[in-house]
């Protein structure tokens, strides 16, 4: 099984890394944000219900019903709102800076578990790892490049969004059953997702055809950064954790940071790069993942992800 562990974690980071480049090339290529998202979740939704016809039959519509609760709000707090705050900061800064900003998720958990999880014990490193996450998030947003304040409007939206991600996972931590599967959960929140961004897609339909670019980014973005991620997600946890899920943390970004480089030709600022060194340090010790070898035996619990 261990074998199977590093496979799984670079193509989840790669894909997602991936998913902030679709996103920024069919945002510039004539898709509106609403548009672009809702179309996503609803591309993403058929793909993956497809999958679950074709391994458990029709008992998927039934398992659907009955999470249709969890469904909802995750196809809220884990999908339409971050979808869609990430694809509008896009319009005003870089995928790769996109993809910085995003590694401020595990900074959240920690802070909203403050109040929602106060079993889990918070110690001085932890509360230093924080601290220094939040340093790295102001530098990041401090440092947003041409662009002025809409730059740093479109970065605080992604860092935005990474709340909605924090919340969907300590969310999952204290009210997803495990009786509902990855895949049935999965399908159920892009489904919902999809109707809800509807209203946006129609309010602001594309002005012109996109281009042949921005088609093609949003299928790999449905395909592969969000029907194929989910299913690759939740196999992780089954196999190996919550908490060695947490690496695609520290390897996103850079999958990010590269494609927007080498196929955009962005550039990321130094004040961006010290910000995410800030970020990963604090992240690796907010979230306790420096201790993890000393706590292997740690019962893990299910969590949900960033997808971009």
């Amino acid at each position: 099984m261990k074998n199977r562990y590093w496979p799984l974690i670079l193509l989840l980071a790669s894909v997602w890394g991936a998913s902030y480049l679709f996103i920024k090339v069919g945002v510039d290529g004539g898709f509106s944000p609403g548009a672009l998202m809702c179309a996503r979740a609803l591309i993403a939704a058929a793909v993956l219900l497809a999958y679950l016809l074709a391994t458990i039959g029709r008992t998927a519509f039934s398992r659907l019903r009955e999470a249709w609760r969890q469904s909802l709000v995750l196809g809220f707090m884990n999908a339409a709102a971050p979808f869609w705050l990430v694809a509008w900061g896009e319009t005003r800064i870089d995928s790769g800076l996109a993809g910085i900003a995003q590694a401020t998720v595990p900074l959240f958990s920690v802070l909203i578990g403050l109040r929602f999880l106060p079993h889990e014990r918070i110690g001085a490193a932890r509360m230093v790892g924080v601290g220094l996450g939040l340093v790295g998030v102001v530098l990041i947003v401090g440092g947003a490049p041409d662009g002025g304040a809409w730059a740093v409007a479109g970065t605080l939206a992604v860092i935005l969004a990474s709340v909605f991600y924090a919340s969907a996972a300590i969310y999952g931590q204290l009210h997803l059953s495990k009786t509902v599967s990855g895949p049935v959960l999965a399908t159920g929140n892009m489904l919902a997702a999809g109707v809800m961004l509807l209203p946006l897609a129609i309010i602001s339909p594309p002005t012109s055809m996109p281009t042949t670019g921005a088609i093609a980014s949003l299928v790999l973005l449905a395909l592969l950064g969000t029907a194929l991620a989910q299913l690759i997600l939740f196999r992780v946890i089954t196999l190996f954790g919550a908490r060695r899920l947490s690496l695609v943390t520290y390897l996103m970004p850079g999958f990010a940071v590269v494609y927007g480089a080498l196929i955009l030709d962005e550039r990321v600022s130094s004040s961006a790069l010290v910000g995410l060194a800030l970020i990963l340090v604090g992240v690796s010790l907010g979230s306790g993942t420096l201790r993890l070898r000393r706590r292997a035996a740690e019962t893990e619990s299910e969590a949900v992800s960033p997808s971009g």
